[in-house]
């Protein structure tokens, strides 16, 4: 019971990696508010763990503030934020990437970081206490041909997690981020461009350990992180991904 007694929100948590860390979350004794744009699949996974739900979208100062104030009325505080919520655009061509196209990666791989830091952070600071982790991925560490702005997305996000993790530190807030390798998750096909076996064994030919990161290997890492057992853990981008980044 890592997480025993503690309070947690996990954005994009209705399906893939969310959906993971959500679950291991509970696992560990946490409540959880599972947050998604889907609001139905939210509110499902929330009934599957024990917690509670709220539609959100992560691009959207209005919805993300109304997301915080929603956990905080039912859960009382917020001890953990996770922002697992992203998108990307399909393998193409940099200069061929719409600027629609951009504009969305941006705003919810990158800007959500802003908007939820900017609705929870006060509350952390105020308790002294907190874990922040953001779900970047091992795009914003070795790059792939063909995804390049949801690669520097990522790396955005690395960046933004070390930034943060200095200039929260002395509030007695930690944060972290986890790199994970491409998964089964809904991003998979996107990643891929076209889902087929001849496609797959490429991609698998660039993992040592020769498979996808799965959702359960996301719960466990972020259930570290995000436990006291990791507290003099900040400014870390752990990578969990079977060795894609060696």
């Amino acid at each position: 019971m890592q997480l025993d007694s503690k309070t947690a929100i996990v954005t994009g948590a209705a399906s893939g990696f969310g959906h993971g860390i959500a679950r291991a979350f509970a696992a560990a004794g946490a409540r959880v508010m599972v947050a998604d744009i889907n609001s139905e699949g939210a509110a499902e996974v929330a009934r599957e763990i024990g917690g509670i739900s709220a539609q959100v979208d992560v691009s959207n100062a209005t919805s993300v503030q109304a997301m915080a104030d929603e956990a905080l009325a039912q859960l009382g505080h917020i001890d953990i934020l996770v922002n697992n919520a992203g998108v990307t655009h399909l393998p193409q061509a940099l200069e061929e990437v719409s600027e629609d196209e951009f504009d969305r990666v941006l705003a919810v791989n990158a800007k959500s970081v802003y908007l939820t830091a900017r609705s929870l952070v006060p509350h952390m600071k105020l308790r002294g206490t907190g874990a922040i982790l953001n779900i970047a991925s091992t795009a914003g560490v070795s790059p792939r041909p063909r995804l390049n702005w949801y690669n520097a997305s990522k790396g955005w996000m690395i960046t933004a997690t070390k930034a943060m993790a200095v200039e929260l530190a002395p509030q007695g807030i930690r944060v972290n981020a986890i790199n994970p390798v491409a998964g089964e998750t809904p991003l998979l096909k996107s990643f891929m461009g076209e889902d087929t076996p001849e496609i797959r064994a490429k991609f698998l030919s660039t993992i040592p350990l020769g498979r996808f990161s799965t959702a359960q290997d996301m719960g466990a890492a972020a259930t570290f992180l995000c436990s006291d057992a990791a507290s003099m853990i900040t400014g870390v981008a752990l990578e969990v991904d079977g060795g894609r980044c060696i």
